[in-house]
């Protein structure tokens, strides 16, 4: 590498061509951090088809400009909506618009390595329905990269641009593809389609095989700058997180797998994935108004106007992609036999509320995490944020207590199924205050939470290593730990409103702040199938969003909670991409991120009080996922006209 001014240049002997990319802006003589822009890694051929891995490249590439986006509103993205910062403070991009050419990748390195190098590659699937992209400001690169240089463990981050439309699939499709020489259909597409504004479930899907196609080029080329093609890491939160999962029980990763382990971040599973024929249907019904039956007239139709087509989320099972039998390896049944026995009492409100007693800081463990012999899993690392709902809390405020219990009872085609619900969230036809929080825990455990806790229990039994998290440290704009509030300390790039620099507090472990949790009393009468009565409502928040936090004053998210806690998240990452392990797991034991700056491992217990698990396995397992996570779509839609 020969640096310039501001311009650096790597030759690539394997792609015959030299990339000039640029000195990050926060590069320093101590830290010499480069970034290559908008580097192609594959081609579209034509709309809805599967994309081609690229390997031929000009003499020269310029990698110091990120490359086009796919076709989008230009609203903000998801993420800066929940961040709670003014649209002023917060930095504007302007990228050009391409169905055709975005698929391109921005690699963010340490300066002066080679193919003898051979530093960990962390990949980072982008969330946000897919929407937005992969160059946003808010994933670059750099202080990750520059955290890993100062504890000496460097690292090379790759982040992909993703597209929409992707789980576009029709029999028709289908055909199509087969006569292009393409095997499935669906999980590929170059469009993206996100409005902020509009409730998640008309987020874009997700590309997956565009994704594996990133996956490819990385193996193929990344030793160059660098990289160990063997040593990748996959990660990513929200949709790209749930891609993660998709992958990992995808035919192509137990056949060939490109990447040795996974980070999975506030994950929105759908088990719901439609298929070839299910999502023929949809595209159907979302183009309807074009009058567009054919193929023909699917690529006929402008690129911006399909941008503003909201469609559902959705991957396709094709008969290709997944393997066999890859939901039931991940979620548990129904147990129809054990739907009679769910209490029909208000006991299980006591499964919502307590005060969390933390115990003491396990040491940071050295050791290496070592493969199971089991095939299929990968390591992982997962988790969520106490209050992921909140990405839904605009299109819930609407619902009234009476149409969620009517909602309810239509999704259970139940009593005892509905009562059970009712009784474990505590929501009353007639309650009033409250009503919000009650439906977001729901719609918190149905999309999120619960879901969380399958993937990381199919690990378990897939005899792979995993490490569970929390993270419950309060987003510094908001006061809340939001969906995505993760994301704000991981990669550092967010501008932050800090209060002044205090002195951390000196408390012993068992006084330390926290959330309050699950193993409180419930009072009142029980609630019949045939009779629901009002609950009581005077009780302590598990999570205020927007209101006074846990019944205390809004906490403050000074520079020490911050640093502690970005200093936490980013080291444990690293480390795992190192192949260590990221702290100790054994006997079910946790990593708390917050609240208020805590961090360190805590005991399974700890866990019941920060997560509603009791209730998973009491209220929620027996119904099985398909009807919990149909209930939690349905309420996290809002009422709609004349369901409030």
């Amino acid at each position: 590498m020969i640096p310039q001014p501001s311009h650096v240049f790597l030759r690539h002997v394997t792609l015959q061509t030299t990339f000039k990319g640029i000195e990050h802006p926060i590069s320093t003589s101590d830290t010499p951090i480069l970034q290559f822009r908008g580097i192609k890694y594959a081609s579209v051929p034509a709309r809805f088809r599967q994309s081609k891995l690229c390997t031929t490249y000009p003499p020269v590439v310029d990698s110091t400009r990120y490359g086009p986006i796919c076709p989008q509103r230009g609203q903000r993205t998801v993420e800066e909506e929940l961040l709670g910062l003014p649209e002023a403070d917060l930095p504007r991009q302007c990228f050009l618009q391409d169905e055709f050419e975005c698929l391109n990748l921005n690699i963010t390195c340490p300066a002066h390595q080679n193919s003898e190098s051979r530093l960990p590659v962390m990949v980072w699937i982008h969330g946000g329905g897919n929407g937005g992209c992969g160059s946003s400001w808010m994933y670059d690169g750099g202080s990750l990269v520059r955290r890993s240089m100062c504890i000496g463990k460097p690292i090379i981050m790759i982040t992909i641009k993703l597209g929409y439309f992707g789980f576009a699939a029709s029999p028709s499709i289908a055909e199509d593809n087969r006569l292009a020489g393409d095997e499935g259909v669906g999980n590929y597409g170059p469009y993206c389609s996100c409005s902020p504004s509009s409730p998640p479930q008309t987020y874009s899907p997700t590309g997956l095989r565009d994704q594996r196609t990133a996956l490819e080029w990385v193996h193929e080329f990344i030793s160059e700058f660098g990289g160990d093609p063997e040593n990748v890491t996959l990660f990513g939160s929200s949709t790209g997180a749930a891609d993660i999962v998709h992958h990992l029980y995808s035919s192509a990763n137990k056949r060939h797998p490109l990447f040795a382990r996974a980070i999975i971040q506030s994950a929105i599973v759908n088990h719901n994935v439609p298929s070839v024929h299910a999502a023929g249907w949809q595209i159907s019904r979302a183009l309807s108004p074009y009058r567009a039956s054919t193929v023909e007239q699917l690529r006929a139709i402008r690129s911006d106007t399909l941008a503003d087509i909201p469609c559902p989320v959705r991957a396709v099972d094709d008969g290709v992609f997944f393997q066999n039998g890859w939901r039931e390896a991940m979620f548990p049944p129904a147990e129809a036999d054990e739907i009679e026995r769910i209490p029909q009492d208000r006991n299980l409100t006591a499964l919502r509320f307590g005060v969390r007693k933390l115990k003491s800081r396990s040491p940071h463990p050295n050791s290496r995490v070592q493969q199971s012999p089991t095939s299929g899993l990968q390591p992982l690392i997962i988790g969520d944020c106490a209050c992921d709902s909140d990405l839904w809390s605009s299109s819930t405020s609407d619902w009234a207590a009476s149409g969620v219990v009517r909602r309810l009872r239509a999704i259970c085609q139940s009593l005892n199924k509905a009562t059970a619900l009712l009784n474990a969230y505590d929501i009353a036809p007639h309650m009033t205050d409250q009503l919000s929080e009650r439906v977001l825990e729901l719609i918190e455990d149905a999309r999120i939470s619960w879901p969380t806790e399958c993937v990381y229990q199919a690990a378990q039994r897939a005899g792979q290593p995993v490490w569970r998290y929390v993270f419950d440290q309060e987003g510094p704009a908001r006061g809340v730990p939001h969906h995505t509030a993760d994301l704000i300390y991981l990669f550092d790039n967010v501008p932050l409103p800090l209060s002044p620099t205090s002195s951390p507090l000196s408390f012993a472990a068992d006084d330390l702040p926290s959330l309050p949790s699950s193993e409180a009393s419930s009072m009142g009468n029980p609630v019949t199938p045939s009779d629901i009565g009002a609950l009581n409502e005077d009780r302590f928040d598990y999570c205020s969003r927007g209101l006074p936090f846990g019944g205390w004053a809004r906490p403050i998210v000074d520079e020490w909670s911050y640093t502690r806690v970005r200093d936490a998240i980013q080291t444990r990452w690293i480390a795992f991409a190192w192949g260590e392990r990221p702290w100790d797991n054994s006997r079910g034991k946790v990593f708390v991120f917050g609240p208020e700056g805590e961090t360190g491992e805590r005991s399974a217990g700890i866990f019941e009080g920060r997560r509603r698990r009791k209730l998973w396995e009491k209220v929620l397992r027996p119904l099985g996922i398909e009807l919990v996570q149909k209930v939690g779509t349905e309420l996290s839609n809002g009422p709609g006209l004349g369901s409030r």
